[in-house]
């Protein structure tokens, strides 16, 4: 595996896989350590030498992932979190991941003001006067400001695909 192709499946794969780990551990720090080491892991063993990579990469970096947060929850000893027989990654469980990881990107790129009133409804539960609120706007820009954001996640999210449906608008 070269240098260029290690790139670029780090970078396809590297938020879906924090997506995977994220639901499993609970925690943002850990699931991106433990996406961090799986990249660093396959690295040391194929990339450094050159040596061929996995014939399906990408299922063998959840299968490290999820080997990962395996071993982390029996290392913060939290057997009740942890399911013995915790199954293999299907496809139905990467596609979720892809499809947070997506949604993601997209909230990431809408302009400042208007990811943080977005963030501020749909992750705080904030109303739109409370938002006008707390951030000294007037309840009209707040409507407006999320309308912006609505079209440019739909924009963004149906671009390439059939019309995506956003679970949380």
């Amino acid at each position: 595996m070269t240098t260029r192709e290690f790139e670029k499946e780090f970078k396809r794969l590297y938020l879906p896989l924090g997506m995977y780990a994220l639901r499993i551990v609970g925690d943002t720090s850990s699931a991106e350590d433990i996406v961090q080491e799986a990249f660093i892991s396959i690295w040391q063993s194929v990339g450094a030498d050159g040596a061929e990579a996995p014939a399906n990469f990408k299922a063998y970096m959840y299968r490290a992932v999820r080997n990962g947060c395996i071993s982390h929850l029996r290392q913060q000893k939290h057997p009740e979190e942890l399911q013995p027989d915790l199954p293999q990654p299907d496809e139905a469980e990467i596609d979720t991941s892809e499809r947070d990881a997506r949604i993601w990107q997209a909230v990431d790129a809408l302009p400042e003001r208007c990811r943080e009133i977005f963030l501020m409804s749909k992750r705080d539960g904030l109303s739109n006067d409370e938002i006008a609120e707390e951030l000294g706007l007037s309840v009209s820009t707040v409507k407006n400001q999320m309308v912006k954001a609505m079209s440019r996640l739909r924009d963004a999210l149906s671009t390439g695909h059939r019309p995506f449906f956003l679970p949380f608008l």
